[in-house]
């Protein structure tokens, strides 16, 4: 079975809306009384409680200390202590594989931003085919309109009701059959992910890059100095924030809409795809500080890896990579990702290394080959998904 999620705006009342987010804090403060009793348990005990042991303590205080609990579904707030059991198990992963750990941290109003129906209990939808219109009755809460763009295939699993700003949304994780896969094509494609393009692709085509953070530069510094302006814990400080809010949400859906499509046209078009295996935290690191012999700090290239890092961020090549992987799969196409180890310095006609600073945008070999830069390194990227598909060999293609 494929496991999917539906994502739907809410259209709430005010007091439908208040009522949601007097449910999201309640749960927000027993996630954070929980991991303070687990804190406690192992500082003063040497041992820390599990999460069915609060869960069987929750009942007690639904009736006697947090009565208010009683107006929220049980099950919701059950999953609040699986969500936490989760941190933690997450947490001594990552411990046990020497990875930064990461501790469960106590979350913020702006930080903890959904709950969720673990099942099919307390929450009802009912929509209308023709009109794509919906409504979603949610128990001890009220209902709510929602717009089904999209119909839900397979059964509902769990509901996840999240805040976003100051709008609202309904996660329907869904359970299907296997899916069926696109039929095969014949062609394939490597891609580079660069600044200058968006993408390279090895038949000589470009993914131009749209620049929506870039664009805006201009809109979210005015935004950003009127927000300085504003005396804090004003009103008027309040509506600044969210306007800010706003501005970075608009980009960020600008930006997944841009990735979906492009995402969804290669995944039609090409049998298999071929990245670089990219770790993107690296790249974007900030320059190490440089001192001379007295200890005064030198130029280090700072301030222009700043701008490099920012185009890269508003690029999304790690979200990019991702969509491709799950559109992949859900079509039975065939993914790679590769070590991009001198990809942009190999010749893809002899695989010579050819040495090239950052700023040389054009490949020219001794062999005779002459195209862009991108191009070629998308074509060596190409040429080591198939070595790592078939173990080294090389199927008969057409040159382009």
């Amino acid at each position: 079975m494929s496991i999917k999620a539906y994502k739907y705006r809410i259209s709430a009342n005010k007091a439908t809306a208040k009522k949601l987010q007097w449910v999201l804090d309640r749960c927000r403060e027993l996630y954070n009384a929980a991991l303070s009793e687990r804190k406690d348990a192992y500082k003063y005990a040497g041992k820390s409680t599990n999460v069915y042991e609060q869960k069987r303590d929750l009942v007690e205080i639904k009736e006697v200390i947090r009565q208010e609990y009683q107006e929220i579904a049980s099950h919701v707030l059950q999953n609040v202590l699986f969500r936490l059991d989760k941190a933690f198990k997450a947490y001594f992963r990552r411990v046990k594989n020497g990875e930064k750990p990461g501790y469960p941290r106590f979350q913020g109003k702006s930080r903890y931003d959904s709950f969720t129906y673990p099942d099919s209990a307390g929450w009802k939808v009912e929509s209308d085919p023709d009109s794509k219109k919906g409504q979603l009755r949610l128990s001890k809460i009220g209902t709510v309109k929602i717009k089904l763009h999209r119909k839900i295939e397979g059964t509902i699993k769990t509901l996840t009701i999240k805040r976003e700003g100051e709008h609202w949304y309904c996660i329907f994780t869904c359970e299907i059959g296997k899916p069926e896969a696109l039929p095969v094509s014949y062609e394939d494609v490597g891609i580079d992910l660069g600044v200058t393009h968006f993408a390279a692709l090895s038949n000589r085509e470009f993914i131009e890059s749209p620049r929506h953070y870039r664009k805006s530069e201009k809109k979210l510094k005015k935004l950003q100095e009127a927000l300085s302006r504003k005396k804090r814990g004003s009103h008027r400080r309040v509506r600044a924030v969210k306007r800010v809010a706003k501005a970075h949400r608009k980009i960020r859906n600008q930006r997944q809409n841009f990735l979906h499509k492009e995402s969804r046209k290669l995944v039609n078009r090409y049998q298999i795809i071929v990245f670089e295996d990219l770790q993107t935290t690296n790249l974007i690191k900030r320059p190490k500080p440089k001192q001379d012999e007295e200890g005064k700090y030198l130029p280090n290239g700072a301030s222009a890896k700043a701008g490099l890092n920012k185009s890269m961020s508003d690029a999304g090549w790690g979200t990019f990579v991702q969509y491709c992987t799950y559109k992949a799969a859900w079509a039975g196409r065939s993914l790679v990702q590769v070590n991009p180890k001198y990809t942009s310095q190999t010749c893809s006609g002899c695989g010579a290394i050819v040495k090239k600073a950052l700023s040389d945008r054009w490949h020219s070999c001794k062999c005779g080959i002459e195209l862009d830069r991108d191009t070629n390194a998308a074509k060596v990227i190409l040429d080591l998904g198939y070595q790592h598909l078939w173990g080294g060999t090389l199927p008969t293609r057409a040159t382009a």
